[in-house]
């Protein structure tokens, strides 16, 4: 791997996958915590209208996506909090609509000949320069708020009725989690594609939940987990000339197996109590 990072598109993309580990370290672990797991891929999936929307209009991809991605991740927060028994359907459904929606708008917009699995498995060994201070932009802002909210997503994430009685805004700060969850997918996705964010935002935090004593503990652990899946998957598909997005979501995959053998194994590993 050392030899590859020689070239500069190879220097890019290492940096690329582990900003994204690192903002999908933050995100995925109030992901995995307040169980909107099914949110995330739903918002994930509809991004595709929103991608469907910048071709069809000539809009830069930010705009129509980052629009279309904040006003789903709305709908369906309204709903998981007005009608959870009812929450997994909806969104099943805004998911579906909005991934067609955007196939059907590529396909109409003349001159044009996407191709959609670019936005499934990304292009990494293509990021630009540009795009890396996006991204680390990107997790400054995320990194920042969630420093600040903190204690509120502390306890919203762990018993929300407690939350509510401390005067935390849960309705508002849920809304606020959901759109920075928007934001992280739309950005991330711009560069790895929406399989890989959808496992790192996953895979991480769901090993690391079982191993951490505190939010913040899980965070820097699923982060620093989602960079060594970087890593190896990146090396993998240069020593082996292997598709990269897939070949760091096969290493992800691995090691969510390893882990489930480990816990049968060990199950005195788990931990299940945690604070801030």
């Amino acid at each position: 791997m050392i030899e590859a990072l020689q070239f500069e598109f190879m220097r890019n993309a290492l940096m690329a996958g582990l900003l994204a580990s690192l903002i999908c370290g933050i995100m995925g672990t109030l992901v995995v915590v307040n169980r909107i797991v099914f949110l995330s891929g739903g918002i994930a999936h509809a991004a595709y209208g929103g991608i469907g929307l910048s071709f069809y209009f000539g809009w830069p991809y930010l705009v129509g996506t980052l629009g279309f991605s904040l006003a789903a991740g709305m709908g369906m927060a309204a709903v998981t909090l007005k009608a959870k028994h009812r929450a997994d359907t909806v969104i099943g459904v805004i998911w579906a609509i909005g991934m067609a929606f955007g196939i059907i708008l590529i396909d109409l917009t003349p001159g044009y000949n996407v191709d959609l699995m670019s936005y499934l498995f990304g292009s990494i060994l293509t990021v630009p320069g540009t795009d890396l201070f996006i991204m680390l932009a990107m997790g400054v802002l995320i990194a920042a708020l969630t420093i600040y909210y903190f204690q509120d997503l502390l306890a919203m994430s762990y018993d929300e009725e407690f939350a509510q009685i401390r005067g935390v805004p849960v309705k508002g700060l849920y809304f606020t989690m959901t759109a920075m969850l928007a934001v992280t997918i739309v950005m991330v996705i711009q560069v790895v594609g929406l399989i890989l964010v959808i496992a790192l935002l996953t895979i991480p935090p769901f090993i690391m939940e079982k191993h951490s004593k505190s939010l913040v503990q899980m965070m820097v652990g699923s982060s620093l987990l989602g960079a060594v899946f970087t890593f190896i998957g990146l090396w993998l598909a240069y020593r082996y000339d292997l598709t990269s997005g897939a070949s760091i979501i096969l290493v992800a995959g691995i090691g969510f197996l390893v882990s489930l053998v480990v816990d049968r194994v060990h199950p005195k590993m788990k931990n299940p109590h945690r604070s801030g």
